[in-house]
């Protein structure tokens, strides 16, 4: 699946009331996508099955712009990587450790031909630099995770 076939939108960084989300809309045949987002039992993934990733890249332009990143915790395979400037995925991360309610994490969407895939809570967004160390201060790490 090419990376240009996906749209990541952040929503709800407005508000700590709510849970911010990243909406990822995919464009592409949707087969390959969707073999990836089920199970070997055939449901689909849930939270607890994918690891949430941003590593920064480094752009000729000097951006800061990296690649998103959804795994499949369980076997190891991507699910989905994109590419995506940074500013409102470092927003999201610092939203969602600021929840007005006591909840911690962010909700992950991801749609393909007009349909609802999946739709995850997670409460775990780990950011890397470009290489490879993890940025704790803009990671969503929950307490009693060691890393």
């Amino acid at each position: 699946m090419r990376r240009d076939y996906f749209t990541l939108r952040v929503e709800g960084t407005d508000t700590v009331a709510e849970p911010p989300t990243v909406r990822i809309a995919y464009e592409g045949p949707t087969d390959e996508l969707r073999r990836r987002l089920r199970t070997d039992d055939g449901g689909w993934v849930d939270a607890s099955e994918i690891d949430v990733t941003y590593r920064f890249r480094e752009t000729l332009d000097g951006d800061d712009e990296g690649v998103f990143a959804i795994t499949n915790r369980i076997t190891g395979e991507y699910i989905l990587e994109l590419n995506s400037p940074s500013d409102r995925l470092l927003e999201l991360a610092a939203v969602a450790n600021e929840r007005e309610d006591g909840e911690f994490g962010f909700r992950i969407e991801i749609d393909a031909d007009d349909e609802r895939l999946v739709a995850f809570e997670t409460s775990t967004f780990l950011v890397y630099d470009t290489d490879g160390e993890l940025l704790r201060q803009h990671s969503l790490i929950p307490s009693g995770v060691e890393l």
